[in-house]
């Protein structure tokens, strides 16, 4: 490659991907120059969320693409390639080439080879029908569950889906009732059980990040506390429901050296059900993993709202999935015909329907708000793109715990200075961890980008300042921190929130939730890598939620805003939003879709 391709500024000009097309140089000198392009950008795709890089939308990775070639001589450039494979979409790629060309997408061989992986492993179980032993005897305890079922309820849908599907995808925005509904799924699943006479299933619940999972755990917890108190539900059923949530690493084992897990294929998981939450943050490689570790028989069932942010890394795995199954709202006419009675509107399903088809449950959007918050229409407003209703909206002033502030760069210039800092200035006087904990996750500031003056790490540093002094110590008393790595040692993982205490005899104490007290406690300097909490990016914001939420966006448009960003951080607030920008920039971000390049949606609709 006779020049450096003008990659954008955030990729950083990666010398991994410069380093890729170097050795296929050092191999061949003769190896055209498009092919050494190609690769080039086909490693950066993966860098920056992409499965493979699209020869008609280069401009998707470069900001300068005028010098690049045309996507005709381009394509067949590499289809002449020694170091290019063009298998069918089912087979396999030889493991001698490092890339894959299929129609205008360049793989990194792995990635494609994800990508079929996964869709093999989703197909198989689609195509998989549970054993309806058992489901009979289940009207009376459904009826009980779900007691609006004949007014087209779609979480009773969905229960009746699951019972006759080994995969199903659960979604909708935050507030829909998705843990309520597999809550009373799970029981209905253990009650199927009973009555067919078999062992009470083997359930897991997984999430992406630890804190996903204890989010998890605690809104099952919730979901099942009245269906004890006020339904006449044996009480055994509910000792067959775990009791806590995993991360997909911990549930699949992770294996020290390397990418594997100690669960796959092979040695599949030994559970009857597998439940994920936050399934929009799984990226195309765990995806695979996962599919292909659930095992012969056993079901998945995916939650998830869709038009959150994708995955930090590779791939839009549950967008493509939601495609290729349509709207999936319906039930076949012949669904669960016991239950049939009990269950308000069917209708059939194509029998030339894709494999993926009838899968799905879409539940409303309801937005996870307390009464002083009116956030739906706003949130609503940025889901669909639409600037200027959103700007209408925040300008009127008039949304109940929305505030705008516009052109506002500075959350701690005079202005909003003490309304910001306010919740964490009360840890200063807080001794108790449990306290401190909830105390944390009453207020967050969310950004766009991690570096730069409205930055996450500049912010952070400027906030521990403000409340500790230039003069602080590293660990001050309520500093927040935040686990930026998986630590198994530890018991900790990426995006865990901690408080920093100084106990009785004035040793310095992080504290995080968990244990059998409800708190651990962990030297600080013991920590896995970490850094501060105050403020952190939209994307590690995910799978968490806050009473209030400060969303400050970058002066300047950037290609990581989106209406997915703008929407995912909305949806985090509990009583308050404030939302800092620039009507120029909001409405840019408002604009842009979360666009990723992938072929697994083409992949699952056969």
């Amino acid at each position: 490659m006779s020049r450096q391709l003008p990659l954008q500024a955030n990729a950083g000009g990666r010398v991994v991907d410069r380093a890729l097309a170097d050795v296929l140089r050092r191999l061949d000198p003769a190896t055209d120059a498009q092919v050494l392009q190609g690769a080039e950008l086909a490693s950066l795709a993966i860098g920056l969320g992409h499965a493979a890089l699209d020869l008609q939308c280069p401009q998707l990775l470069v900001d300068t693409f005028d010098e690049l070639p045309q996507p005709r001589p381009w394509r067949e450039a590499l289809q002449a390639s020694r170091w290019v494979a063009t298998p069918a979409p089912h087979e396999v790629a030889p493991t001698d080439v490092p890339l894959v060309l299929e129609g205008d997408l360049l793989y990194l061989r792995r990635y494609r080879e994800y990508e079929r992986r996964l869709v093999a492993g989703l197909l198989r179980l689609a195509s998989h029908v549970p054993a309806a032993d058992g489901i009979a005897a289940l009207a009376p305890l459904f009826a009980r569950l779900f007691p609006q079922a004949l007014d087209d309820d779609a979480q009773a849908r969905a229960a009746a889906l699951a019972l006759q599907r080994s995969l199903l995808l659960v979604t909708g925005g935050p507030g829909t009732g998705k843990t309520t509904t597999i809550a009373r799924l799970l029981l209905l699943l253990a009650a199927q059980a009973r009555a067919a006479g078999a062992d009470a299933p083997r359930i897991a619940l997984g999430a992406p990040t630890g804190r996903a999972a204890d989010r998890m755990a605690a809104s099952l917890h919730r979901s099942l506390a009245p269906l004890r108190e006020q339904l006449d539900i044996d009480a055994t059923l509910f000792e067959a429901l775990p009791q806590e949530a995993r991360t997909l690493h911990r549930l699949l084992g992770t294996l020290p050296g390397g990418t594997r897990f100690r669960h796959d294929a092979s040695q599949p998981l030994p559970f009857d059900v597998v439940v994920v939450d936050e399934a929009s943050m799984v990226d195309l490689p765990m995806m695979c993993k996962l599919v292909e570790a659930v095992r012969e028989g056993a079901r998945l069932i995916l939650l998830g709202d869709a038009d959150q942010l994708p995955s930090v890394e590779a791939g839009d795995v549950l967008a493509a999935i939601v495609t290729a199954s349509g709207e999936g709202a319906l039930l076949p006419e012949d669904a669960v015909p016991a239950l049939q009675p009990l269950l308000g509107r069917c209708a059939s399903v194509p029998a030339t329907a894709a494999p993926m088809h009838g899968h799905r449950i879409h539940l409303q959007r309801g937005y996870r708000q307390a009464q002083g918050l009116e956030l739906a229409p706003l949130a609503e407003a940025a889901r669909g793109g639409d600037g200027d209703g959103a700007l209408s909206l925040l300008q009127a002033q008039q949304l109940s715990g929305v505030h705008f502030h516009a052109d506002h760069y500075d959350l701690l210039s005079a202005a909003t200075r003490e309304t910001l800092l306010a919740p964490w200035r009360e840890l200063a006087a807080v001794a108790d961890p449990g306290a401190a904990l909830a105390i944390a996750d009453r207020a967050r500031v969310l950004t766009a980008l991690r570096e730069g003056p409205q930055g996450a790490a500049q912010l952070n540093a400027r906030i521990e300042e403000a409340l500790a002094g230039a003069q602080r110590e590293a660990y001050f008393h309520g500093r927040l921190l935040m686990v930026t790595e998986n630590s198994y040692r530890h018991g900790l993982f990426n995006g865990d929130i901690g408080v920093c205490l100084r106990d009785a005899a004035g040793t310095m104490v992080a504290w995080f939730a968990g244990g059998s007290e409800g708190v651990r406690a962990f030297h600080p300097a013991a920590l896995p890598q970490h850094g501060g909490a105050f403020a952190m990016t939209v994307h590690k914001a995910q799978g968490s939620e806050y009473d209030t939420v400060w969303l400050q966006l970058p002066r300047q448009d950037a290609r990581t805003l989106s209406r997915e960003l703008v929407y995912t951080a909305l949806t985090r607030a509990r009583r308050a939003v404030h939302v800092c920008a620039s009507e120029a920039v909001l409405r840019a971000a408002l604009t842009r879709h979360a666009q990723r390049v992938s072929g697994l949606a083409w992949r699952l609709k056969g």
